[in-house]
């Protein structure tokens, strides 16, 4: 059996997003064949044949912008047929650059709800589980910090979750990575082989992750794209209160609604080290990727992971 975990981030350009994330979903490759299909599918009846015609891809901030739910909220919920012909003269209107009606904004912003409600549901369908690592934003490594040539610690424990998964199911994983800048990818490859090849660990976790990726184009890849989303809620939803995270970096529309379906979507299972077996989950945040400083959270992980906060049933701050 093979699972192949396709990765995204989030929050890497420091901008707006309050936390940077590395992280992804795994698929089994017997199903994601039938996930495609269902992708197709749920883009049609979402928004019409405008939006397949135009290649439109799909992205969290484009589905989940605080306008679309304003515009979604401007009128009642349409009927299946009224909301995709509205939406899809929206997608015509927007590539001749003329202004759409009221009503085309409104159903153009029921039909992003609409897709990104599905994506979550068709995740759920075809067995995927989510993996995260999320640190703070715009922290950065100390100026004597020496170990900058290897995986940082958060995306370490990304990895070590989706071995503990595929350890459970005595399966193998291969890692699918959208495609960003040559350096950066060829940089964070890297790091990768250090680890898997250079640390006992990592050699340790090569008998289930293939660590060579694959890289993809996300307008070409509707995994990466539903890995898109899934980040995009977390950065704007999911909120466990161990996290210690202040509730004003949270969208309540999208905790709301997104939380649950992320709770429910992501990996939850046993870790085991130094002959102890803990909790885990899929999703954690890494209160400090560069060092091993006292966790003064009162996490329950162990001590040679300290800084790991981990992502309890519970979503709001």
């Amino acid at each position: 059996m093979t699972f192949l975990l396709f990765l995204d981030e989030s929050g890497h350009d420091h901008k707006k997003l309050p936390l940077e994330i590395r992280g992804g979903v795994a698929l089994e490759a017997g199903k994601l064949w039938g996930f495609v299909q269902g992708w197709q599918t749920l883009s049609l009846a979402a928004f019409g044949p405008a939006f397949v015609t135009l290649g439109k891809e799909v992205k969290g901030m484009k589905l989940l912008d605080r306008d679309r739910f304003c515009w979604a909220r401007q009128m009642e919920p349409m009927e299946d047929d009224e909301r995709r012909k509205l939406a899809s003269a929206f997608l015509q209107k927007g590539q001749n650059k003329s202004q759409p009606s009221r009503s085309e904004f409104s159903a153009y912003g029921q039909a992003c709800l609409e897709m990104a409600r599905g994506i979550f549901d068709l995740l759920a369908n075809f067995d995927a589980k989510l993996f995260a690592a999320a640190i703070p934003c715009g922290i950065k490594p100390e100026k004597d910090h020496i170990n900058l040539e290897y995986l940082r610690k958060d995306h370490v424990f990304l990895f070590e979750r989706f071995y503990y998964f595929l350890e459970n199911k005595s399966a193998h994983g291969l890692i699918v990575m959208d495609e960003s800048e040559k350096r950066i990818d060829r940089d964070f490859l890297q790091r990768m082989e250090r680890y898997f090849s250079r640390t006992s660990v990592g050699r340790n976790r090569t008998h289930h992750i293939v660590p060579v990726p694959f890289f993809v184009s996300s307008d070409l890849s509707f995994p990466v794209q539903a890995a898109d989303l899934c980040l995009y809620c977390i950065n704007w939803g999911f909120r466990p209160p161990a996290w210690g995270i202040s509730p004003g970096s949270v969208r309540q529309e999208i905790a709301d609604e997104f939380g649950p379906k992320l709770a429910h979507l992501q990996w939850q299972g046993q870790g085991s080290r130094d002959g102890k077996t803990y909790r885990s989950w899929g999703v954690t945040l890494v209160a400090d990727p560069y060092q091993g400083r006292a966790n003064e959270k009162g996490g329950n992980a162990p001590t040679d992971i300290s800084e790991e906060i981990p992502s309890g049933p519970s979503l709001r701050g």
